[in-house]
């Protein structure tokens, strides 16, 4: 059965935004690491739109870009929404019963299926199936933004806590 991870890089203060703080060199390469351990990845359409940007070369890319692209696009992805009429390579849509399609989902595969996004999260938090959350610390006070926890927090026990790079510590929870 699989495992539902919902990580995200999170500023002080507790909110998510990619385009306020990218991942350092060190962080990166965990990533891609990370990734490589993944049976794949549950997107909304909001976060969804934004890694599509991987599915695409860039001549500017370095080696480890080009790496991470390669793992992303050989995983398989599910992709939470109402609007989209359509999905990229590797891509399945999730349109109706979103408890039952997850579900569906851990039981048919086995590892862990990263969770991406707070408001996606938030559904499945509400529904019981996330397993475990995974915070990437960074040094920033954002003061705005969307927060990691999208609705309230729910009753979580810490098991980790790894310095991922100079400035950088992962905290790991699951449901208490």
């Amino acid at each position: 059965m699989a495992r539902l991870v919902y990580g995200m890089n999170q500023s002080l203060d507790g909110y998510v935004d990619h385009t306020a703080f990218a991942p350092s060199p060190a962080l990166f390469r965990y990533f891609i690491e990370e990734a490589k351990r993944q049976a794949g990845s549950v997107y909304g359409r909001q976060m969804y739109e934004i890694m599509r940007y991987w599915d695409d070369d860039h001549p500017e890319w370095d080696a480890e870009e080009r790496a991470y692209a390669a793992v992303w696009r050989s995983h398989p992805k599910w992709i939470v929404s109402k609007s989209l009429k359509s999905v990229g390579p590797n891509a399945n849509l999730i349109e109706g019963d979103l408890e039952g399609a997850i579900r569906k989902l851990k039981a048919e595969r086995d590892g862990e299926i990263e969770i991406a996004g707070p408001t996606l999260a938030h559904s499945l938090i509400e529904l019981g199936l996330i397993d475990e959350y995974r915070i990437y610390l960074h040094p920033i006070v954002l003061g705005q933004g969307r927060p990691y926890f999208a609705g309230p927090q729910p009753p979580l026990r810490l098991i980790a806590h790894d310095r991922i790079d100079e400035d950088v510590i992962k905290l790991t929870y699951v449901p208490a």
